[in-house]
Formats: structure tokens, C-alpha cells, sequence
């Protein structure tokens, strides 16, 4: 397909607004698998990208052990110092647990290593300066998200319609909700529809190791640092850090006829390319290390696409504007049920 057809296919691809009391409807595929097909076919090259990268396994080694230190200094202040935990969880842990998340994302596409079990010990190795355990349960939900991007029965991307109608479009609510977010993403998974295998020997795995993880730390480091690693696991998904607007960055959108949106600012160097979210979903089986170089393999794919400037400045936005609300996405499932509203 060339490029003058894939943007033909992609004109009126959903309805021009959203209803302020439900998500944006379209009936239109999900645009990734149709743009892939576009750049293999202009760019037979970018299929060399396919495949692994080890390295993300030494970068995780590395922060696991950086984020050990910082928290048994901390832990040696003494929970007196629990303001200190917090402002370090904010300025340094966030940044490294949000990276590590993003090791996690790669190690469920199996980007890391060619085994599927190689890939699940890395996650969990990921996994251990969370304090609570999250790689297995989003290994098992994150694959619908990209087979079924934008269906609210099961995408747990998508807020629930209840979390919308709740916060509304104050900013005080929106603020609420950005907080909390770790909270309510964990909710979504009651909703989903279909087969989604939450328990598993790899999910008690996941579960023990971190656990015995967060043990350790208590009894050798005391409180203060295994406080560090839950406010840095906090603030690297939400908790109102700029990090945690990466979640509107991707799929959030106001303007309907763009589902997914892209970061490419300076904190891709400590966030891994996780900004590339177009090039993500368009190659998912692409390590984290080669997104950029897709892009500038098939730079007319990318180049008229809608891009955010600023994490700080979209969280903001997200906050103050009463037009930007949690229904300010795509859903595939509204609009197969009535593609048409009754007035």
C-alpha cells in the first residue's frame, strides 16, 4: 500500500467530537496493523528492526542495583527522614521505576530475549523496586490492549465509564484521578471480557520474589526504604509527576481523527523511546533501542502525525481544561453497539 492510500483510509476515521458523556465512537479498524502493512511495503528495510535486544537486561540490572543504594541510604536516615524519601522518590526514584516499567512493557512483547522465559525473569527483576508486584498481571492484560486498542470490553487502557462520570471535568477531579491512577488501573481488570489468565504460576512467582524483595529491604534498610520504592512506584505512574501523563500522551486524544499520539522531548532518554508510541504499535515486536530508527526509515509515516511538546505542560492541560476529560477517547465497542446516537 502506498502512503497516499494509507492517508486516504485514514480520512473521517471517527466521529468529528465526543459526546460529553461517552467516549469518541468509530467503526474504523485500528490504524497500526494497516500503517505496518503501508511501511513493509515502502520499506521492506524496517523488518531488520524486528527482534531483541539483551542490553535492556543490563540496563535493568543497573537500576534494580542503583535504586537498592538510594534506598538503603535513605533507610539509614531513619523514618524521621520520610520527607527525604519522598522528594527522592519525585526527583530520582520515579524516573528510574517509570524506566523500569518500560522493561517490563519490552520483556511482555518479548523484545529482550528470544525465550519467553527469559523475558518473564527480567520483568520480575524489574519488577522489584515497585514494592508491589505488577509484571505478570500486566503481561497477561497488555497484548488485548494492542489487539484490541480502543474497545472498552477489552482494552484496559480505556478508563471505565464510572471513573469518567465520577471525576468529571473539574480540575480538581481530573487532579483526583491523575493521583490516583495506580488505583484505577488495577480496577479495570473486572471489566474486561474474554479469557485474561490473571493467575498463574508466573503470577505467584512474580508475587513472591517481589515480596521477599520488599522483606529484605524492611529488615536490612528499615522503613524509610522500602517507603522510597513504593512513593517511586507511585510517582512513576502517576501520583500528578509529569511522568504520569505519559498515559494521556498515547492514547488520549482531542482530536478524533488521530488516535495515538507521540512524545519525542528529552525525557525518551530516560523514559527508553517509550514517547515513539505510533512506532510502537505500529512494530511491536521493535525493541525499545530501534524505535527512533524506524521513524527514520519511513519518516512520511510519521512526519504529518500530531506529536506532544511537553509531559508538564499535557498534565496541565489535562487538569485545567474542562474540554479534555476521561471520555476524551476512541472506543471501537460505543460505536458497534449504536453507531448512531438517538437525539
Amino acid at each position: 500500500m502506498s502512503l497516499q492510500a494509507f492517508q486516504r483510509g485514514q480520512v473521517s476515521r471517527v466521529e468529528s467530537s465526543a459526546d460529553r458523556d461517552g467516549f469518541i465512537p468509530t467503526v474504523q479498524p485500528r490504524p497500526h496493523p494497516v500503517r505496518r502493512r503501508a511501511i513493509l511495503a515502502a520499506h521492506p528495510e524496517a523488518a531488520t528492526l524486528i527482534g531483541h535486544d539483551s542490553r535492556t537486561a543490563a540496563i535493568t540490572v543497573a537500576v534494580v542495583a542503583g535504586q537498592t543504594l538510594i534506598a538503603a541510604g535513605l533507610g539509614a536516615l531513619g523514618i524521621d527522614y520520610w520527607w527525604a524519601a519522598l522528594i527522592a522518590a519525585f526527583c530520582i526514584g520515579a524516573f528510574a521505576n517509570h524506566a523500569m516499567f518500560v522493561v517490563i512493557h519490552d520483556a511482555t512483547h518479548n523484545c529482550i530475549f528470544k525465550a519467553n522465559f527469559m523475558n518473564k525473569w527480567v520483568a520480575i527483576l524489574a519488577d522489584l523496586p515497585n514494592s508491589f508486584p505488577t509484571a505478570m498481571g500486566f503481561r497477561c492484560y497488555h497484548m488485548k490492549h494492542h489487539s484490541h486498542l480502543g474497545d472498552y470490553d477489552y482494552d484496559a487502557d480505556l478508563p471505565s465509564r464510572w471513573e469518567a462520570r465520577l471525576f468529571g471535568n473539574s480540575a480538581a477531579g481530573k487532579a483526583a484521578w491523575m493521583f490516583l491512577f495506580p488505583v484505577f488501573q488495577l480496577t479495570r481488570l473486572a471489566r474486561l471480557k474474554g479469557s485474561v489468565p490473571m493467575w498463574s504460576r508466573w503470577t505467584f512467582i512474580n508475587g513472591g520474589c517481589v515480596f521477599l524483595y520488599d522483606l529484605a529491604i524492611l529488615m536490612f534498610f528499615g522503613p524509610n526504604a522500602l517507603l522510597y520504592f513504593f512513593a517511586s512506584f507511585w510517582f512513576s505512574v502517576g501520583g500528578l509527576h509529569p511522568l504520569g501523563a505519559r498515559w494521556l500522551q498515547e492514547h488520549f486524544t482531542q482530536d478524533p481523527a488521530q488516535e495515538t499520539f507521540d512524545y519525542y522531548g528529552p525525557l525518551n532518554l530516560v523514559a527508553l523511546n517509550i514517547g515513539y508510541h505510533n512506532e510502537h504499535h505500529d512494530f511491536p515486536d521493535v525493541p525499545w533501542s530501534r524505535l527512533p530508527r524506524l521513524k527514520e526509515m519511513a519518516p512520511e509515516f510519521y512526519a504529518n502525525l500530531k506529536t506532544h511538546k511537553s509531559l508538564s505542560g499535557l498534565l496541565l492541560k489535562f487538569i485545567c481544561d474542562p474540554q479534555f476529560t476521561l471520555y476524551t477517547r476512541v472506543d471501537r465497542s460505543a460505536a458497534a453497539r449504536s453507531i448512531i446516537r438517538p437525539r
